[in-house]
């Protein structure tokens, strides 16, 4: 009996893990698709996959969308989001934070976070252009394209940075290789400055800026962006970074964290 009860625990774990890499994947993909189509793509059995997706759709975690029987995300889940957003305090600050950047600067401002061991943009508000030149929010990004990553794994040592990005994710856009070493160098610059800007690696006409939201322990739980056309944002970068840092400090000393005198802030002209 206890044998057959084990088993059954287990069974229930396995299936609810599966369902959630549903979701995941779904989320990661941006786009309806067909049961089969799915259990093809993360490699499970049809059996199990169309199962737990018409699981889904009776709970209202998954809808039809698109015809010929294509789910994507449900609308449950975004009731569920906004519950979260309601109670996280970092998500709600960061609404009106994003609100004031892209008034003051006219640019797109950006709160972005970790998900599992790759950047993604959580919060966005679009700057006064004619054009968007950010990414999607929710899109998965590899942590070494982007300047908010130099900031979001400071918190770990050179080897477990080094473990903790693939391999492959130092491989730019460009087709070049960031080396680990100078990475791990610019992230342990970057804490001591307290900002890190660069020429993006995604966007080669865009200018990115980012500054640390650090909890009271002084981990980065997020960043505060600035995404900019180049010659705008080289031409405008200590004013950038100085809206960036008051905001960011505010949300830090929000979240309990205590910057003291010597935060960069004061520094940022010089470089």
């Amino acid at each position: 009996m206890a044998d057959g009860a084990e088993d059954m625990v287990a069974r229930r774990t396995r299936g609810l893990d599966r369902a959630f890499e549903i979701l995941e994947f779904l989320r990661t993909k941006r786009q309806p698709m067909r049961p089969n189509e799915i259990a093809v793509e993360i490699g499970a059995p049809r059996s199990s996959v169309y199962e737990l997706i018409n699981l889904l759709l009776r709970h209202g975690m998954l809808d039809y969308q698109g015809g010929d029987g294509r789910v994507f995300l449900g609308r449950k889940l975004y009731f569920f989001g906004t519950a979260y957003a309601d109670q996280f305090d970092l998500m709600r600050e960061s609404e009106d934070m994003l609100a004031r950047l892209a008034e003051e600067t006219r640019e797109t401002a950006q709160m972005c976070v970790l998900e599992g061991n790759k950047y993604t943009v959580a919060m966005m508000r679009e700057g006064l252009r004619p054009f968007r030149i950010s990414s999607n929010i929710g899109e998965l990004v590899p942590i070494p394209w982007t300047a908010s990553g130099r900031f979001l794994v400071s918190h770990l040592s050179d080897s477990e940075i080094s473990d903790f990005i693939p391999q492959e994710d130092f491989v730019l856009p460009n087709g070049k290789r960031l080396e680990p070493a100078r990475f791990i160098a610019e992230v342990r610059q970057a804490s001591i400055d307290g900002f890190f800007t660069f020429n993006s690696e995604v966007e080669n006409f865009t200018h990115c800026f980012a500054v640390p939201v650090q909890q009271a322990d002084g981990q980065a739980v997020a960043t505060l962006c600035l995404v900019a056309p180049k010659e705008d944002g080289l031409r405008n970068r200590q004013s950038y970074l100085e809206s960036l840092l008051r905001a960011a400090n505010e949300l830090s000393e929000r979240l309990g964290y205590s910057s003291g005198p010597a935060r960069a802030a004061h520094r940022h002209g010089e470089r």
